[in-house]
């Protein structure tokens, strides 16, 4: 009989590259259970990482993309109809608490707030979820963690985690790796020769420069391997770039024409 986390198992070490100590402190912060909190922009390896980590420590990862629709029971659980009545399914963060996995929110700002309230008991010592329509307060599994990230530059007075919710938790920052580093990265990733990944990593700095200054958003490491895997497939080096670099960041002619320049630039 099958163990209701076997679908959330990660078979093959995910590919992840430790900028500095981010590494040992997150076992730390898993030996003691600690609630922890993920900040960065997107696409600069925060859901990766997490997933390194559950390979690590092999624990089942069970990740949830946080929406503005989600309500509590989507989160915790609800009755449902079948052909014998009704039932009870868990949900994500019930099923994590209630089996021992790591639960990760993922984006958690771009869920209401009163929907993140509910994994307030689960981040402090009593570490328990009140499944009220049920009538039960589950204990968390001793192996149970939960994870949140978000984008700090996100952050709005409509958008952004309450202080009671921040302060129940540890905290990791991320950024965009090093120039050598995020080349390697790149090239492994997309499939690239090392000064293709490197050209497109000076694209990405140049983006990234005109955050604020036109642009809410820099070029992500994710992005670039978007581009690399495209190069990798035979798509013409400036094509790929508009494809998977310019065209989805910026609807500003300005700001395209600019970019543009960039790529052609290094390509």
């Amino acid at each position: 009989m099958s163990h209701p986390l076997d679908d959330y198992r990660i078979t093959r070490e995910p590919y992840y590259r430790p900028v500095a100590d981010e590494v040992a402190l997150y076992q730390a912060a898993y030996s003691v259970r600690m609630p922890m909190m993920l900040k960065g922009p997107t696409g600069c390896g925060k859901t990766r990482f997490v997933e390194y980590m559950a390979y690590q420590l092999g624990k089942p990862l069970i990740t949830v993309a946080c929406n503005e629709d989600m309500t509590a029971s989507d989160l915790v659980g609800r009755f449902l109809l079948d052909a014998n009545g009704t039932r009870w399914q868990d949900g994500p963060l019930a099923l994590a608490a209630r089996h021992g996995a790591i639960c990760y929110l993922d984006e958690v700002v771009e869920a209401r707030q009163d929907t993140t309230v509910v994994i307030h008991p689960l981040t402090d010592s009593r570490r328990v979820l009140p499944l009220e329509k049920k009538g039960e307060l589950l204990r968390a599994h001793p192996d149970f963690q939960i994870v949140i990230s978000y984008n700090p530059g996100y952050q709005s007075l409509m958008k952004d985690l309450k202080q009671s919710t921040k302060q129940r938790f540890g905290a990791l920052d991320f950024s965009y790796p090093a120039r050598a580093l995020e080349t390697d990265i790149v090239a492994h990733e997309a499939g690239v020769a090392l000064p293709v990944a490197g050209k497109l990593v000076g694209i990405a700095e140049r983006a990234r420069n005109l955050k604020g200054h036109g642009l809410d958003e820099g070029i992500s490491t994710r992005m670039l391997i978007h581009a690399g895997s495209l190069m990798a497939q035979g798509v013409d080096a400036q094509a790929a770039c508009r494809m998977a670099l310019v065209r989805p960041l910026t609807d500003d002619p300005d700001m395209r024409d600019a970019l543009d320049a960039a790529v052609c630039t290094f390509f």
